[in-house]
């Protein structure tokens, strides 16, 4: 479908003097009325990654190029492997050496990894310049990009070195959509199922009647996923920026993800696979604890499994799997004095953060590894 037989969307983040827009359409990326009113600057940087780079980096470039006297590139090793101080650098090195002021604005041009690297980056050079999410995932789009959640990797723990940094514009680019892999594509449908289940359950039952047109990447299917995506974590994000309560809900599935991540080494599960194993997991344990029955959880496995996403966690360690998990996820962020807090289903559509007793968490663990 050509960007003129599409209707761009909007959705706007309210955070007062920091509130922006999202842009949702297909052929936005490389439409330069919507960079427009961003702020003025003589430089524009670009941060992309090896493999999103060669599709559609010169294509951004010539966008920025009526905007800026100057767009530089910087392109970063692909994977969440390279989501560290290292890659952080790079961007780093190519900001001073190219004398970047306070006025510079990075674009981030690729998925979550980029994304929170970009930001991270912005929210550190010069203690703050402007930078715009231009996500090429589906994971990114409905999800990262959105919020201003920044952050790198540290070997034990994920994106536990970071900041909370709001961009200036995100553009969604639906044509993007089409150069992803199918794998990629199934991990960015777990953060489009976590919303249903701690938010809205309509949206569940659209998903579950729409999935078959998501994974064959129907436009009208993957546009109605991102805007209703984007306008819950909106929702959210508006009222809790700082996660002191309420945007913990969106982590739904991720703490048991995480500790997948982490455990087998990031990058040989994605985060969407993780996130997808982690939300059968988090349902289970909210079936245990009586807030959820076994046909709500039953119906979440089955939407789970329908995107092509993993159902069961990976075995990592032989001797104690359950103690591997439970030492991992007490490095969570959203631990109190290592006491691991889940996302649980507090009834289908709304969500809750509680302790669950080792034991029960443990039981969990073993039936669904």
């Amino acid at each position: 479908m050509s960007s003129s037989t599409y209707a761009k969307q909007s959705v706007k983040i309210e955070l007062g003097d920091r509130s922006y827009i999202i842009e949702i359409g297909a052929g936005l990326l490389d439409e330069g009325a919507v960079y427009a009113k961003l702020p003025r600057a003589a430089i524009a940087l670009i941060v992309t990654n090896t493999t999103v780079a060669p599709l559609y980096a010169e294509r951004l470039k010539t966008a920025l190029a009526r905007h800026y006297r100057q767009v530089l590139q910087v392109e970063l090793a692909d994977g969440e492997v390279h989501k560290n101080w290292q890659s952080l650098n790079q961007i780093f090195d190519a900001l001073l050496g190219h004398g970047c002021d306070r006025k510079t604005v990075l674009f981030a041009l690729g998925g979550g990894v980029v994304g929170d690297m970009t930001g991270f980056a912005a929210a550190c050079y010069m203690r703050g310049v402007p930078f715009v999410q231009v996500p090429t995932t589906l994971l990114a789009q409905v999800d990262s990009s959105v919020g201003g959640k920044t952050a790198i990797n540290h070997p034990l723990g994920k994106n536990m070195i970071g900041a909370f940094y709001q961009p200036q514009l995100v553009v969604c680019d639906l044509a993007a959509l089409d150069t992803l892999p199918q794998r990629e594509l199934s991990a960015g449908l777990a953060e489009v199922i976590k919303y249903g289940p701690i938010a809205d359950m309509a949206f569940m039952e659209w998903l579950e009647s729409s999935m078959d047109a998501l994974l064959a990447r129907d436009r009208t299917a993957l546009a109605q996923a991102v805007r209703r995506s984007c306008e819950i974590k909106a929702w959210v994000v508006g009222q809790d920026e700082r996660e002191s309560g309420l945007r913990a809900i969106l982590n739904f599935g991720h703490t048991f993800g995480h500790a997948i991540e982490a455990g087998m080494g990031y990058g040989t599960w994605l985060h969407g696979e993780g996130v997808g194993a982690g939300m059968v997991m988090a349902a289970e344990l909210s079936q245990r604890l009586g807030l959820v029955d076994a046909v709500f959880v039953a119906r979440l496995r089955i939407l789970v499994q329908r995107a092509g996403l993993p159902l069961r966690g990976p075995v990592l360690d032989a001797a104690d799997n359950a103690g591997r998990y439970l030492e991992l996820m007490r490095v969570d962020k959203k631990s109190e004095a290592g006491e691991i807090r889940f996302v649980v289903i507090d009834g289908p559509g709304r969500a809750a953060v509680r302790a669950a007793p080792d034991e029960l968490v443990r039981e969990v663990i073993d039936s669904c590894c």
